[in-house]
Formats: C-alpha cells, structure tokens, sequence
C-alpha cells in the first residue's frame, strides 16, 4: 500500500502500525522550506509550545515546523495537492496577512525538498537536539498522521519514551535492570 493508503487503513483501526511506519520510511514526503527572514535559528528551536514555527535544516534548507505538546512538529506531505491545501489553510487563518518567520505570504509560491521519510526520522529529528516528530498531511483531518518521537519511530537516542519501563524484557537495555542498577 501507498502511505495515504497506510494512513487510512491505520486511521480505520485495520493497519498495522509497523507496516504504517514503514512505508512512511520508504516514502519521498514533500516538506516545505521557509526562508530565513525573521526565522528563529536553524536548529535552535527553543521550547516546542512557545514561540514561531522553527526550522531544521535539510542540505541548507530550513524545514517548515511548529511545536506543539512539548513536541517539535516537522510539516510534510504526501503530494503538491496535501501542501496546497495546508498553504490554504495557513493563509486563511491570517486572514490574508503577510507570512510571517519566513512563511510565504498568500498567493506566493510555497517551495519544498523532497526528502525519504527514513532520512527525517534518522537524520534530520536527531539533528534538532530537542523531541521533535513529523506532522503529515496536517491540513488533511482523517488523512492525517503524527509520527511522534518515540522507540520505534525515530532512533531510541532522542526518542521521549527511552526512560520507562513497560514490562521485563522490553526497552533498550540503556536504562536501570529489575535490580535497579544499570546495564
């Protein structure tokens, strides 16, 4: 299945997460770039719930994103027609006003990279030294999909959930043992 199929299946409650989440790994995801006028700092994207949406850099790029839930929320798309009505929605909710941290001003062209899924989740969210996910689809409602930062998504370093304890025999052998020492 294609990843707007993966997507519907998961959202329908008849996916497989791990088939969902990989074939976002082995799909090309468009992820709009903001210029860097009036833009925080590449990779310094502060608290995740304050301030404007950041950017991470991808091959001198600054990727479109905004926090969220303590959460750095990268924008990516599946296709130009999911970005076109997210740039849509973006404009309508200024009202038309100017764009604003580098975010192109209504009517303007929106420009983007394409970039493999896998390279976001292993590369570029590491890259961002903070909890950070990818937000796809995000203007789509039922044809949305959060891949949040954790094991199994993006790699256990920077994954939220790497502290906890689920059971005997599960985690990834860096935190406390049943005795409580560490590995």
């Amino acid at each position: 299945m294609e990843l707007p199929d993966e997507i519907a299946a998961t959202r329908a409650g008849t996916g497989a997460p791990a088939a969902l989440v990989g074939e976002f790994r082995r799909t090309a995801v468009l992820v709009p770039t903001v210029s860097p006028a009036g833009g925080a700092g590449p990779l310094d994207a502060g608290p995740p719930d304050e301030g404007p949406p950041d950017e991470g850099r991808l091959d001198g790029d600054r990727l479109m994103s905004a926090g969220y839930g303590g959460v750095r929320w990268i924008f990516a798309f599946t296709d130009e027609a999911a970005l076109a009505r997210f740039a849509e929605e973006r404009a309508a909710a200024r009202e038309g006003a100017p764009g604003r941290h580098g975010e192109p001003a209504a009517g303007e062209p929106w420009t983007y990279v394409s970039v493999l899924g896998a390279r976001l989740l292993d590369a570029v969210i590491p890259a961002l030294g903070g909890p950070a996910g990818v937000a796809v689809n995000a203007a789509d409602g039922d044809g949305s999909m959060l891949f949040p930062p954790v094991r199994g998504i993006v790699p256990d370093g920077v994954a939220v959930d790497t502290d906890t304890d689920t059971g005997p025999g599960t985690g990834t052998g860096t935190g406390p043992g049943p005795d409580g020492e560490g590995a």
